[in-house]
């Protein structure tokens, strides 16, 4: 009985001890803002609403157009799909939110069939390629940046993050440090899956 409890007291402190220090990175990652130009940014899908973006989604948008405007990158790929009974994607929303807003159509790039981040990333990748794009900016809510940059590396993206100005709640933290730390262990695409 006192091997057991021996046991279970070192596998709680090791998993609370691996949970500290993901947190830290998670937190970490979220000051984290690019700051040398990459070919495109790619901005990771968020809510709408018939075609207006939530405000996760504008800020996201927003930050996005202005890493165009001051030349960090030279291409904008809108990502996300749609929700069951929504008449429009997030990524075409996206598309038309940075066309009204003065970004050129011939700089944006829309994928709109996807529903998670791994799923995201997985069809940039896609365009990538067939753009021959090679380094992109992930741009997204400062919590997310450990996942996107994790997610990346998995997915052999060369990828830098530049989040937007919303803050980060310990609610956030906790879910994100659990979603990487479990996607460090598991893997992303099957993180994904579950």
């Amino acid at each position: 009985m006192r091997a057991v409890r021996l046991v279970a007291t070192v596998l709680a402190v090791l998993l609370g001890s691996y949970l500290a220090v993901v947190a830290a990175e998670v937190e970490l990652a979220a000051r984290r803002q690019a700051d040398e130009p990459a070919d495109a940014a790619v901005v990771m899908g968020a809510a709408q609403y018939d075609g207006t973006p939530s405000g996760a989604l504008a800020g996201r948008l927003d930050r996005a157009a202005e890493l165009y405007e001051r030349g960090l990158v030279q291409r904008i790929i809108v990502t996300g799909g749609n929700q069951p009974g929504d008449r429009t994607t997030e990524g075409m929303t996206g598309f038309v939110y940075l066309r009204d807003a003065g970004v050129p159509e011939d700089v944006l790039l829309v994928e709109n069939s996807s529903t998670n981040t791994w799923e995201q990333l997985l069809a940039t990748k896609l365009i990538l390629t067939e753009y021959g794009i090679g380094s992109v900016i992930l741009v997204s809510d400062p919590y997310h940046n450990r996942r996107l940059l994790d997610t990346a590396d998995e997915l052999g993206i060369e990828a830098d993050v530049a989040a937007t100005d919303s803050g980060v709640s310990w609610r956030d933290l906790g879910r994100e440090t659990l979603g990487v730390a479990a996607g460090n262990l598991i893997g992303f695409r099957r993180l994904a899956q579950l």
